[in-house]
């Protein structure tokens, strides 16, 4: 099952390198999300601060619509799924490489948003460790999530907006506890760095991706024979 993750994580990335979609589409976006967010908000410096981490987090979700949707149309060719099907690939396997592809291309733009959200909002940086635990397990789950239902609705032709609808509302426990996360880091929570519980939030993230990772090692297979 690893060694076929391997592959198909190494085929998809090398896939991504070569055509440089994320990087000419998906790293604009993501930009300018942060740009408009910031105009949105005004000059205040102040209230561009205290919102930075639950605007980042809002920008990782739309980037991480925009990136699964790019994993599933890797097999959006005739045959294409047929024939992944019947390479006698582990489906276990498929889905854990696509799922460690669509995590390292969101790990990078994390890093640009990041350093975006800090120059643009003001930002200032007291956590590295915190910060970093939760860009990590919430990135492994949206990615699992994320990963599954783009198998899930890659049959069907209105998938490019039924994709969003079901990820979106199910990110949810992403978004609050990566962004309670974040505010504790940046320390701009109510009461200042480490008020906001910490560990309940990292112990949300974690469950949140664990359940995800294994949901889609247990149903991606008939999921991928039924699409």
């Amino acid at each position: 099952m690893l060694r076929d993750a391997a592959l198909v994580a190494g085929k998809d990335l090398r896939i991504e390198l070569r055509s440089r979609v994320v990087l000419h589409q998906v790293v604009p976006f993501a930009a300018l999300v942060l740009l408009l967010f910031a105009f949105a908000l005004g000059p205040d410096r102040k209230a561009l601060s205290g919102a930075a981490a639950g605007l980042f987090w809002v920008a990782v979700l739309f980037v991480t619509v925009l990136a699964v949707q790019r994993s599933a149309g890797l097999e959006s060719a005739p045959g294409a799924r047929d024939s992944l099907r019947l390479s006698g690939l582990d489906p276990a396997g498929i889905f854990l490489g696509k799922t460690a592809a669509v995590v390292a291309e969101l790990l990078v733009l994390e890093v640009l948003l990041g350093a975006g959200a800090v120059l643009l909002y003001g930002a200032s940086v007291r956590s590295y460790p915190e910060l970093v635990l939760a860009a990590v397990l919430g990135t492994i789950g949206v990615g699992a999530a994320g990963t599954l239902y783009g198998s899930l609705t890659a049959g069907i032709r209105v998938r490019e907006t039924l994709m969003p609808f079901l990820l979106l509302p199910v990110a949810a426990p992403v978004l609050l506890a990566g962004t309670r996360l974040w505010q504790a880091a940046l320390g701009t929570g109510s009461g200042g760095p480490g008020a906001t519980g910490g560990g309940s939030w990292i112990t949300i993230l974690a469950v949140f991706a664990v359940a995800y990772v294994g949901l889609g090692v247990l149903v991606f297979g008939p999921v991928q024979e039924a699409s």
